[in-house]
């Protein structure tokens, strides 16, 4: 069932309207007057809808059913990277978002072998991505995509969740399974952070601890940049009960 996303403001009086856009993806899909679609406000509730006709700039529907978006998990989780690159970025936003993410960012690492000028230019490409990412996954929010502009903005981003974890490839860490089996159901929000390529510095970790943040393994593999948040993620999904 094909999926959009509207402003709550445009959900009113037992009929929604599509503009721009999505209207034009409307007739793209070849949707007929009596098909159903679903539109969600993207807080999280989710609008079933059918088609009552088509215009030239717009779409009509009327609103038959209002349900909370089963698809939502039960904990917000912020997604953490070390700036990747070429496109491994999008893989990370696409995937996260489809994995469950509540958002996620990116920064400059000190090991970071992309170093753009202007990151702050790419967010509007990566946000489509992870629109998109949201309408095929069934999400009930767009998950929003950012750049912090510093470590310090990570740490500080990190510190404000029930739990915060930095995932590092080596020295002394605690297992993520240990940490998320000693109470998983109880976390609301989370942070999960991601080196670059070439991992973190020492002296990242040794602030990250500094600051309280947990510092995690995986396992004895090595995982590239782009799969750790993934993995990190869906291991978060799988303790709190988002994968049942």
């Amino acid at each position: 069932m094909a999926r959009f996303f509207m402003a709550g403001t445009n959900l009113a009086g037992g009929t929604a309207i599509i503009r721009g856009r999505d209207a034009e993806h409307v007739k793209v899909l070849r949707l007929r007057p009596g098909e159903d679609v679903v539109i969600s406000d993207a807080q999280g509730t989710d609008y079933k809808c059918r088609l009552v006709e088509t215009r030239k700039d717009e779409a009509e529907f009327e609103i038959v059913e209002v349900v909370p978006c089963p698809a939502e998990p039960s904990v917000e989780v912020s997604v953490i990277c070390g700036l990747p690159k070429g496109d491994k970025t999008e893989y990370i936003i696409q995937k996260c978002v489809e994995a469950g993410a509540h958002d996620i960012s990116f920064f400059q690492a000190n090991r970071c072998v992309a170093r753009p000028d202007a990151p702050e230019k790419k967010l509007e490409r990566w946000q489509r991505i992870a629109e998109e990412a949201a309408k095929q996954s069934g999400r009930g929010i767009i998950p929003q995509v950012g750049w912090l502009e510093d470590y310090a903005a990570v740490l500080d981003k990190a510190i404000k969740k029930d739990l915060a974890v930095l995932l590092y490839e080596t020295g002394e860490r605690e297992g993520l399974d240990t940490v998320l089996n000693s109470g998983g159901h109880d976390i609301k929000s989370a942070a999960l952070i991601t080196g670059p390529e070439g991992g973190f510095a020492e002296f990242e970790v040794k602030l990250a601890r500094i600051a309280g943040l947990r510092i995690c393994s995986m396992g004895e593999r090595i995982l590239r940049c782009e799969t750790a948040p993934v993995v990190a993620l869906t291991a978060v999904m799988y303790a709190t009960g988002n994968l049942s």
